[in-house]
């Protein structure tokens, strides 16, 4: 038999909306256990430890000369430049490829998300090897480009800008794809059955609704795109003004100017904090 003090409980729970959840943090308290606590603190020293070692040895006190002199300031701008022109061209290139992944069916889609998403796992100087094969002056398309148009890519700002959209918009295309296939098509399809041509629908319908993980891809590509080391070095080479980016300066630096390449490692430490307080709502929110 239930006791009047639980019937009322009861009654108050459901006249609140129904009975409470209970958090699944409430054992949260209860302690950690020491094989597990132990190897979490390792890890997390581990990951942190590099970085408050830069911030410790940061020439703090000649830091605004070092990010003022010619050569880190031309490195920054054409990081900046090159990155933001390959994240254009992702968007340009990589959303209809992602709307063409979340929303068409045709034999053979599973191997070409597969194909996209190649250049997350490939080593970067593989992928700069194989833009050399493809697009240099002796490479597949490349020679094409040379012979009929006099157009050379691999060593100019164009090479820096390709290699850095083969490695940064995969980031764009995933994000992308997904937001697509969250979002419900059968507005398109309204929108379709009203007159609207498909293109229309996408336009006016789609890229509204999936703007936020177009958003949250943009941001992903630029990042990606602004620390590219292994394909820039290996397809466009590190000539100073023309293809030197800010990780292949934090190289050259290294060897001869550690204060130099401290000051630009900070500028990519800044930036990454940057892009994680921007995708803050997508990863890092907890329920």
């Amino acid at each position: 038999m239930t006791s009047p003090g639980r019937r009322d409980s009861t009654a108050v729970e459901l006249k609140d909306g129904g009975p409470r959840r209970r958090s699944p943090r409430t054992g949260a308290g209860r302690g950690v256990p020491l094989p597990l606590l132990l190897p979490a603190l390792a890890g997390l020293a581990f990951l942190l430890l590099p970085l408050v070692a830069l911030l410790v040895r940061a020439p703090w006190r000649s830091l605004p000369q070092q990010l003022t002199s010619p050569e880190v300031w031309e490195a920054l701008r054409l990081s900046l430049v090159c990155a933001t022109a390959a994240t254009a061209l992702s968007l340009v290139i990589g959303v209809p490829l992602a709307w063409l992944l979340a929303r068409t069916d045709f034999p053979g889609r599973g191997l070409v998300r597969a194909l996209v998403t190649l250049p997350l796992v490939l080593p970067p100087v593989v992928g700069g090897v194989a833009l050399l094969l493809a697009l240099g002056r002796n490479g597949i398309v490349g020679q094409w480009l040379d012979s009929w148009f006099g157009i050379t890519l691999p060593f100019t700002t164009a090479g820096v800008i390709l290699a850095e959209t083969f490695v940064a918009m995969p980031f764009l295309v995933i994000s992308v794809e997904g937001t697509l296939r969250a979002a419900d098509p059968r507005y398109e399809e309204a929108a379709t059955t009203l007159g609207a041509s498909r293109f229309t629908a996408f336009r006016r319908v789609t890229l509204p609704l999936i703007m936020p993980g177009i958003a949250a891809g943009s941001v992903l590509a630029w990042a990606r795109a602004l620390g590219e080391f292994g394909a820039t070095i290996t397809f466009a080479g590190n000539f100073p003004g023309r293809t030197q980016t800010m990780p292949l300066a934090v190289y050259l630096a290294l060897q001869n100017d550690p204060a130099a390449a401290i000051a630009l490692s900070l500028v990519l430490l800044a930036v990454s904090i940057a892009v994680l307080a921007g995708l803050r709502d997508h990863w890092t929110r907890t329920s």
